[in-house]
């Protein structure tokens, strides 16, 4: 194959033994421009900007071939013919040198597009060309721009438009932050606007200077002239006035006010020119237009993410670009694809920043440079060694920023690296607006914000602030210079109490979606004085009150694993007090209770919790905590299939409960209804259910929750999930799905994981096995799944585990998966899905009348289980249907009604009482009014027709 490297200037001959290089037809002094490029054929020679452009001689032959047919199709046979013209060569030849070509003059940096390949016809020049004379040509002189190193990446429209902005405005300053690439996309532009300006482009460092009274001298040494008069900034006026020129004023933010001047004198005096600054603070100069530079734009965070997808994001494309500069042979993989995108998002897409941990990457991979990324100024410490100096470190960038800071503003920036995330005016005057010698909070956050080291996020509310995580470490690490830390931390942990003690008191009476709009984005605040407030350093009273009156926002949230760590270590504290405070043990003994609950399940130490904090209420005399601790009490009760308990625990919830409290009596009306269902008193539990609902319609509350409920669930989700199954035990299992699927949406739709997993796991799952749907089974189950496992609630957890076996190997008998302590009411769930669950200690339950809502079709799986034995016992079987069906019919449970007399009618139709199997399905068949194609019901019709046969 016939290749020419892509890296050698052309002069010599080209290879290919007896090929003659393309003879152009071209006049033999003209110059050809497109875009920032030179074409000189008589001379073989290509510039970009200036300066002589690398070619490979073929490469170089197809550029004029195409040149000389400029708009205009070439064909892969005419290409050859004319590049190759003694030679036979390949198609592959031909595309290798495209390639090469296109690679070579940049095609696709910023958008370019020079070289179209056309499909089936071949290739076209469809640049803009313009030709020029000689004496019009743009050597070096023209400009003093450096060499174009590496291509800008994610800023191609930017480029595009600024250079139309540019042109149209004259003068635009480019405003953002240190390293976030304002020098780099001004060179960009300046680049792609050479052809445009006659009398060249000069690019000034200001960055150098000190004194605003260097600025004239520079500039004049820029068009190497000599300034003779007192006037030169007069004497500069002159010299441009008829001139049409581009000036690039690079670092302005520490000569503001004379750079500002300067460019409205030169702008007034010579019309002619554009000016393009950059700065991290706008000059508020007269006609001036500003463009602020962001972040490159970061993969965000999901774990699904393909490699191509997440390579469409500029961050990790100039992260795997410089990493690829700097060690030829790396390659991003799908395993480190996450790491690398999370890199990206911590350096907060600063391309200056990722250009520096793309330098780790060869000597120290991906995910180690995520985890040293803590300590970024040691990490971040090595740039180009071509950079000015102050971008060869990333502290030196920001300490560049950080010196030109009065003092005020220097303070304000450390005090506010405390907070972790966002932050409001409010928030950040509790902190800076302490100091009566200050400057005001507002005044302060603007100047910070002007000057790129605080960032805004506006809504449709309120503006929002934050320090982008490379300032927040580095002016951190000021804090600590300054030993004023620990001051701050108090502040603003003392801030973060009043916040949840004020949404702890509106948390009942807001609208749900107001309250977590609210408080909901101050939850890295919390964990950050949280884990201050902890630490050796701390205040761990403030830590105490913090973890106990920040209950709701966690419940809300359902990040119940993390509250309980933080609950545990305040209550060993308070423990360990010799006058601890028992308001503050019983609320977190409350919390506790409740989250262990969902972690472990009806444990001693859970029930303990319960326990422990209602004894606290009563001597507090707080009946509020009393309810909450009894109603917990229900709660773990049930899940431990002690019906009885919790029947008994509701009746002593009415006892504490005023009815003058409607929000309590709503919790009462629920909780008796979920006590009384699996009590087995499902007329007693649908009354219960419809008046809870009926209520809710009424006179909505306005939180999701109420201070009489220990373990926190949507009211109108836990209400609709007992009406759900009340319904499909009373024979209505269309219209059970269908509450089923309300709560379900309801639960989703507020976000709300705790209660999703509650309504999922106790009646969306289990009626969709009931009814027969399998899909919508198996689509619950993933959901059930996920969240448990995401939100550490390893109760429902080990539900679905349960459920998962159940449905990939249906009626199959249990495994050895662990079991819950105590079993409890899985095990009763399940043996109404699979009769294989029943055992002794059920059946012994089921007899003694201890298990309550499943007695009957325990019973009914226990004479199964008799019948199918080598010697069946066909009389005790008998009785057990037999009993079986009057429970059922006594606890108004239809759908267990027609299951005990379905394996009665069998029995009764293998013994040839064809006539009486008929009689009783038909009274007990006729009583359904719907959801004739369900498992059950299809079961009943096909026996009742062969009893007919």
């Amino acid at each position: 194959m016939d290749l020419d490297g892509v890296a050698a200037v052309v002069e010599p001959a080209p290879v290919g033994g007896n090929d003659q290089q393309v003879q152009s037809p071209f006049a033999t002094d003209r110059v050809a421009r497109i875009g920032n490029l030179q074409i000189l054929p008589h001379k073989r020679l290509v510039r970009a900007n200036g300066l002589p452009l690398h070619l490979g001689s073929r490469a170089l032959d197809i550029l004029l071939v195409l040149l000389e047919h400029a708009g205009n199709v070439v064909s892969k046979e005419q290409l050859i013919a004319r590049v190759w013209p003694r030679s036979v060569v390949e198609d592959i030849n031909l595309r290798v040198h495209i390639a090469a070509l296109r690679k070579a003059l940049g095609e696709d940096r910023d958008g370019r597009r020079y070289i179209a390949t056309i499909p089936l016809r071949g290739y076209s020049l469809v640049a803009p060309v313009s030709w020029h004379a000689p004496a019009d040509s743009l050597d070096a002189h023209t400009h003093n721009l450096p060499r174009r190193l590496n291509p800008v990446i994610g800023r191609g429209k930017m480029v595009d438009s600024l250079a139309r902005k540019i042109r149209q405005q004259r003068f635009v300053t480019l405003v953002g932050p240190g390293g976030i690439g304002k020098t780099t996309l001004a060179l960009h532009v300046a680049e792609r606007l050479l052809a445009n300006y006659p009398q060249g482009v000069r690019l000034l460092d200001l960055a150098p200077l000190d004194k605003a009274a260097q600025l004239p001298q520079t500039l004049a040494a820029a068009f190497d002239l000599t300034l003779q008069g007192d006037e030169p900034i007069d004497e500069l006026a002159h010299y441009l006035r008829d001139r049409q020129m581009l000036l690039i004023l690079d670092n302005c933010e520490h000569l503001v006010e004379s750079v500002a001047g300067l460019a409205e004198t030169l702008l007034k005096a010579a019309p002619l020119i554009d000016i393009l600054a950059t700065s991290r603070e706008v000059l508020r100069a007269e006609g001036e237009h500003v463009q602020r530079v962001g972040p490159l734009t970061c993969p965000p965070p999901a774990p699904t993410m393909a490699m191509s997808q997440a390579l469409g994001f500029p961050a990790l494309q100039l992260l795997v670009e410089r990493a690829i500069a700097n060690e030829g042979r790396f390659e991003l993989t799908d395993s480190e694809l996450p790491a690398a995108a999370e890199l990206c998002r911590r350096l907060d897409g600063i391309p200056l920043a990722i250009e520096m941990a793309a330098a780790q990457i060869s000597a120290l991979g991906v995910a180690e440079v995520l985890s040293q990324l803590a300590d970024s100024f040691r990490l971040l410490n090595r740039g180009r060694r071509t950079a000015p100096a102050r971008q060869q470190t990333l502290r030196a960038t920001l300490d560049w920023s950080y010196e030109l800071l009065p003092a005020s503003e220097k303070a304000s920036l450390r005090w506010l690296s405390v907070f972790p995330a966002s932050f409001s005016l409010d928030a950040a005057a509790v902190l800076i607006g302490t100091d009566e010698s200050m400057v005001p909070p507002c005044l302060t956050i603007s100047q910070l914000v002007a000057k790129s080291l605080v960032s805004t996020e506006v809504t449709d509310e309120q503006v929002h602030y934050r320090l982008l995580d490379t300032t927040r470490t580095y002016a951190l690490g000021r804090l600590r210079e300054a030993a004023e830390e620990q001051q701050v931390r108090r502040c603003h942990a003392q801030y973060c109490l009043t916040l949840m003690s004020q949404a702890q008191r509106e948390w009942e009476a807001t609208p749900p979606q107001y309250w977590i709009k609210r408080f909901a984005p101050r939850l890295d605040d919390l964990r950050s004085a949280l884990d201050w407030g902890f630490s050796t350093q701390g205040d761990e009273e403030i830590a105490i009150r913090l973890t106990a009156c920040s209950t709701p926002l966690w419940q809300e949230l359902s990040l119940l694993k993390e509250h309980g760590d933080y609950a545990t270590r305040a209550l060993a504290i308070l423990q360990a007090c010799d006058q601890p405070c028992p308001t503050l043990q019983m609320t977190l003994s409350l919390v506790l209770g409740s989250i262990w609950y969902h972690t472990r399940g009806g444990t001693p130490e859970t029930i303990d919790a319960f326990v422990n904090a209602g004894r606290l209420a009563e001597r507090c005399q707080n009946v509020a905590g009393q309810l909450k601790a009894t109603s917990g009490l229900m709660a773990v009760n049930l899940s431990r299939a002690d019906y009885t308990a919790a029947l008994e625990q509701t009746r002593h919830f009415d006892r504490l409960c005023r009815r003058d409290a409607p929000e309590l009596f709503l919790s009462l009306q629920r909780m008796s209804g979920l006590a009384q269902h699996f009590a087995g008193n499902q007329q007693q539990a649908r009354q219960h259910a419809d008046y809870a609902l009926a209520n809710i319609a009424c006179n909505p509350p306005a939180g999701h929750f109420t201070n009489g409920f220990g373990v926190q669930y949507d009211q109108k989700v836990a209400a609709l999930t007992l009406l759900a199954r009340v319904l499909w035990l009373q024979g209505f299992p269309e219209q059970a799905w269908h509450h089923a699927m309300q709560a379900l949406d309801l639960a989703q739709r507020i976000e709300h994981g705790t209660s999703l997993c509650y309504t999922v796991a106790l009646s969306a799952w289990v009626i969709a096995r009931y009814n027969g749907h399998v899909v919508a089974s198996r689509e619950l189950l993933a959901l059930l799944l996920e969240q448990t496992r995401k939100l550490s609630m390893n109760m429902f957890h080990g539900w679905a585990q349960h459920y998962e076996r159940e449905t990939l190997t249906p009626g199959s008998p249990p495994g050895s998966e662990p079991a819950l302590p105590g079993e409890g009411i899985i095990k009763d769930i399940m043996v109404t899905l699979n009769p294989a669950y029943v055992d002794g200690t059920l059946l012994a339950r089921a007899q003694s009348g201890q298990a309550g809502w499943v007695t009957a079709e325990v019973l009914r799986a226990g004479a199964v289980d008799l019948l199918a034995r080598e010697t069946p016992e066909l009389n005790r079987a008998e009785s057990i249907l037999g009993e079986a069906l009057t429970i059922a019919r006594h606890q108004g449970a239809l759908a267990w009604e027609l299951r005990a007399a379905c394996s009665l009618a069998r029995l009764w139709l293998q013994q040839g009482r064809r006539q009486e199997a008929r009689a009783l399905l038909k009274r007990v068949y006729d009583r359904f009014t719907e959801g004739f194609t369900t498992p059950d019901l299809l079961s009943a019709r096909q026996l009742i027709d062969e009893c007919s046969a």
